[in-house]
């Protein structure tokens, strides 16, 4: 029986594996890890078998070391879209202490990964499809913000993405499926801390709720920095 604790369908999927496939693997190793390999059929066995000699091998004993969460594909993935914005924003004509509403938002989900270290295989990233519309909600707010609360610019979400793409085989998913330009609020400095404040606290309770990793952690709520 593998010693694994978690199944690597992740890995699975980034070397190119259908989403059945990819699903089959991790059901059936979740159902090897409960009943046993003989409890099998002898075609389900030999998927597993082929589905792990296509996996790389892990490095075992000392040398083996968890894969820190900055590595995981989908954080990142949530990093990508962060510099992308970021070197937007830093052509922009903003005052000091603005920022858009959508970094601020990635900002905050990258913070609460790094306090609550999530699994981050396919379970979580795939549950973690249900923040899209927290994100969009949000976006939509600050967009309605009245005018000296808010600076509107427009950004294409999918263009950094698609020229990384022309770059390497990458399968990442576009941030935000609008193509073209669409409508960047950027949050004047008196409003980032409380626009900041507000995704804290409602980001929080979603990601501890949403995550399958994070079912039985009892870590506490990470402390508030510093403003800014």
């Amino acid at each position: 029986m593998s010693k694994e604790l978690t199944h690597r369908a992740d890995e699975l999927a980034s070397l190119g594996w259908s989403a059945e496939d990819v699903n089959r693997y991790a059901e059936l190793w979740d159902y090897r890890q409960r009943w046993g390999a003989m409890n099998l059929e002898r075609e389900d066995r030999l998927f597993l078998r082929k589905a792990e000699a296509a996996l790389p091998v892990l490095i075992t004993g000392k040398s083996a070391a968890k894969k820190n969460t900055k590595d995981k594909s989908y954080y990142r993935w949530l990093t990508f879209h962060l510099d992308a914005m970021t070197a937007f924003e830093a052509q922009m004509t903003i005052p000091d202490g603005a920022r858009g509403a959508w970094p601020i938002l990635l900002e905050e989900e990258l913070r609460l990964l790094d306090h609550y270290q999530p699994v981050l295989g396919l379970p979580d990233t795939l549950k973690a499809k249900a923040f899209d519309a927290f994100r969009e909600l949000m976006g939509e707010q600050a967009a309605a913000l009245p005018e000296g609360n808010m600076q509107m610019g427009s950004y294409d979400f999918q263009n950094a993405l698609l020229v990384l793409k022309e770059k390497e085989n990458s399968k990442w998913r576009h941030l935000r499926e609008q193509s073209g330009e669409q409508p960047y609020p950027v949050l004047l400095p008196g409003v980032v801390d409380t626009f900041r404040t507000d995704v804290r606290s409602q980001f929080t309770p979603l990601l501890r709720e949403t995550l399958p990793s994070l079912k039985d952690s009892d870590k506490p709520e990470p402390t508030e920095p510093t403003a800014g």
